[in-house]
């Protein structure tokens, strides 16, 4: 019996000792940045749009978990200027591209994550756009209080298809990418 209650103690000690070792870090969503770049036939457009929340989890130095959540009316074209710059905004909140009214967040869960190297891991994870859910697989890099990545997403899996070829026929110069691109930097 005394073996028992050792070795339950020892099993307690062990469990606590795990859940103390993870660790939830907040992002400093003033800090953290998304830009993005969506391609057309004729150029290209950049901005970028903030972080209303998230955190990352680890356990020691390992990286174990995150969520994030992003403020999408806050998307802004920062290519441009002016009347042009506020066009644009305009029609990449607007139900043909992502409809910030009525979905004011999109978010990402990760889900899987593996070590390639020290401090470098292959996330999939759940991004959630109009309230549509896809996976997304990427790499994150992550020095100090530093995460970083950047990967494509195929903005028809979210009902995004304004001008996509994949979609529609002839439009020739009008035709703009399926993928945009997000760079991503998380400051913790």
């Amino acid at each position: 019996m005394k073996n028992f209650k050792t070795l339950a103690l020892a099993f307690v000690f062990v469990l606590s000792g795990a859940a103390v070792s993870a660790q939830t870090k907040k992002i400093d969503v003033s800090k953290s940045t998304i830009n993005w770049v969506g391609k057309k036939v004729t150029g290209q457009h950049s901005g970028t749009v903030n972080f209303k929340d998230g955190a990352v989890v680890f356990s020691g130095k390992k990286l174990k978990g995150g969520s994030f959540t992003v403020d999408m009316p806050s998307l802004n074209a920062t290519d441009l200027s002016g009347e042009y710059q506020t066009k644009l905004n305009g029609h990449l909140k607007a139900d043909d591209f992502f409809g910030t009214d009525k979905y004011p967040t999109a978010t990402l869960v990760f889900k899987t994550i593996g070590a390639k190297s020290a401090d470098l891991y292959t996330v999939t994870a759940d991004l959630t756009i109009k309230g549509i859910t896809n996976p997304v697989t990427f790499d994150v890099a992550v020095k100090g209080n530093t995460a970083t990545t950047a990967f494509k997403v195929d903005r028809t899996k979210y009902n995004i298809k304004y001008n996509s070829g994949s979609f529609f026929e002839s439009l020739g110069d009008k035709t703009i990418d399926d993928n945009f691109e997000l760079s991503i930097v998380l400051k913790f």
